[in-house]
């Protein structure tokens, strides 16, 4: 066997991993499924009886391109060559791996230089093939739906231009053996068929479509589930929606309480928009980021010559947001002369200038927020009491994303088309293990925090590729794991490791010494050294009587 094709299959064989505590199965970051060939065969069946033949067809085309692509994504990450002619030979390796099918190369022409490909493969123990012959019955077509699927992906994927396989003759309508031939698209003349096979099938556009519809209506119907730009599917989420959306109509004061990043100032914005408000300002301000000595005058405005550096008049947070709502994010960070200038605007709707004795009447809606307690604040004389009351009028407690991870794929897909447009770059979503990653992570710095990591995994990632856990977090430690062996065993990941350390040492000892009589040389010369020159020592070491050691000496001096 050539060795360059074994080293590519233990290589590959390393990348399954049995995670045996929760029952999941990994192909590098994919997470994978064993399966009886009987039970797909019943479900291709139901697949034939149900929406036709041609359709069942389009649908294992479409799945075999779908593997294909990510099959070619993980040899080229695990490459040790640039060769195209040895990576096609991975992938084929990765499906005998999977046990699909044993695939026999009878020709493989390639030239990048003027576009040239021409390929015929052999497939022996086609697993299509064989539900076809043993369960389905006989066609009049080939049958190798999946496998043709996934050898034009993976082929197309690899070189970087469109592929086209067909299967020529199949043992599933009666030939003696499948044979396949891929070519460049442009030279069949019936690329356009097979183009439509790996295109979504009409039926799904229109469920697609039907569905989208629905989703308008139901937006229409019930305006109450959704909340801005502050997205979530979860109870925890409903309850956020639902509270804002009986606060929005009124006047009332809003008290927005939870972590940092959980989408305090989503929620504000959206409680502006499903007001009557909606077409006035929304002013949002950091108390925390102003310096405490110009808090006052940002938020209320200045005079000209209030202070050193006041040279002109000029309006403050609240007088910009007449009509409309400010949101007031850290509230807790007012100095006191604030807080007392804030009480004011909330009993009398009025407020002054700082440098000013004229009182000028505001129309707004406050809406603060804080991660801290404000209560404990009060007790701590930090913050006043009948501000607190004030404020306190309608309380909004925003959970934290690890109470509400039922949100977390919307989110992603979110900042996901966010950020691709933004890049200008496609990836392929997330790996089942950053999925799985992901939705074990505690967030502490919550919905902010999963914005961060999705952008800088989509950085990381190249086009068209999927986004991998190392991308999202780059610390992540795998669990312990089971991996197959070179000799086809499950044994723990360091296993492998010391048996391969092992066989590295003896592989060395061979080339260098040549004989197991150099080798025994060698290793008593070592334990010699070590033991500087002590013979009893050495024999220690080694594991021997000191005789036996000595004879052993004298012999190797004799054939020197």
């Amino acid at each position: 066997m050539d060795n360059s094709v074994t080293r590519d299959t233990q290589n590959l064989s390393r990348q399954i991993r049995f995670q045996d505590s929760d029952g999941k199965i990994w192909f590098d970051e994919q997470r994978v499924l064993l399966l009886q060939l009987g039970a797909l065969t019943d479900f291709r069946k139901e697949q034939i009886e149900t929406v036709g033949l041609e359709r069942a067809k389009g649908f294992f085309m479409r799945l075999g391109y779908s593997l294909g692509k990510k099959d070619a994504q993980l040899a080229l990450k695990l490459a040790e060559t640039d060769d195209a002619a040895e990576l096609l030979r991975t992938g084929f390796n990765l499906h005998a791996l999977k046990g699909m099918v044993r695939i026999e190369e009878c020709t493989l022409q390639i030239d990048q230089n003027d576009a040239h490909f021409y390929a015929e493969y052999r497939l022996h123990d086609s697993y299509e093939a064989e539900m076809f012959r043993s369960e389905l019955g006989q066609q009049d077509e080939p049958v190798c739906w999946s496998l043709v699927g996934h050898a034009s992906a993976y082929t197309s994927t690899l070189l970087g231009r469109e592929i086209l396989f067909k299967e020529v003759n199949c043992r599933g309508c009666g030939d003696e053996q499948c044979l396949f031939v891929g070519r460049p698209a442009e030279e069949w003349d019936d690329a356009a068929t097979y183009r439509r096979y790996f295109s979504s099938d009409r039926i799904m556009e229109e469920l697609y479509e039907l569905q989208s519809q629905i989703s308008v209506l139901r937006h229409k119907i019930d305006s109450e589930s959704t909340l801005g730009n502050f997205r979530g599917q979860s109870p925890a989420y409903k309850q956020v929606c639902n509270l804002a959306h009986k606060a929005a109509p009124g006047k009332v004061n809003v008290l927005l309480l939870g972590e940092t990043g959980v989408g305090k100032e989503l929620v504000a914005k959206g409680i502006h928009q499903a007001s009557e408000r909606s077409d006035k300002a929304f002013i949002a301000v950091n108390c925390a980021a102003i310096p405490p000595d110009l808090i006052e005058s940002e938020l209320f405005g200045v005079e000209r010559g209030a202070y050193t550096g006041a040279t002109q008049s000029r309006p403050g947070k609240f007088e910009r947001a007449d009509g409309g709502t400010i949101f007031l994010d850290e509230v807790i960070e007012l100095t006191p002369r604030a807080q007392a200038s804030l009480l004011r605007v909330l009993q009398e709707s009025e407020y002054e200038r700082v440098g000013d004795s004229n009182t000028r009447k505001v129309d707004i809606r406050v809406v603060a927020a804080t991660n801290e307690c404000l209560e404990t604040a009060v007790e701590e004389g930090r913050f006043r009491a009948d501000l607190f009351y004030r404020l306190n009028v309608y309380p909004i407690n925003i959970p934290p994303l690890r109470e509400r991870r039922e949100d977390i794929p919307m989110l992603i897909e979110h900042f996901l088309e966010k950020y691709q447009a933004f890049y200008s770059r496609r990836v392929a979503g997330l790996s089942d293990m950053a999925m799985r990653a992901i939705m074990k992570y505690e967030w502490p710095g919550n919905v902010r925090e999963l914005e961060n990591i999705i952008e800088r995994g989509l950085i990381l990632t190249d086009h068209d590729e999927t986004i991998s856990a190392h991308s999202l977090f780059p610390t992540l430690q795998m669990d312990a794991s089971q991996i197959v062996s070179s000799q086809g065993h499950l044994i723990d990941d360091d296993e492998e490791d010391d048996a391969d350390n092992q066989n590295s040492w003896i592989d060395e000892a061979l080339v260098e010494c040549g004989s197991i009589e150099e080798i025994e040389n060698k290793v008593i010369e070592h334990a010699l050294t070590q033991a500087n020159g002590n013979v009893s020592e050495a024999a220690r070491v080694l594991g021997i009587s000191r005789p036996t050691l000595a004879y052993r000496i004298k012999k190797m001096d004799q054939s020197l």
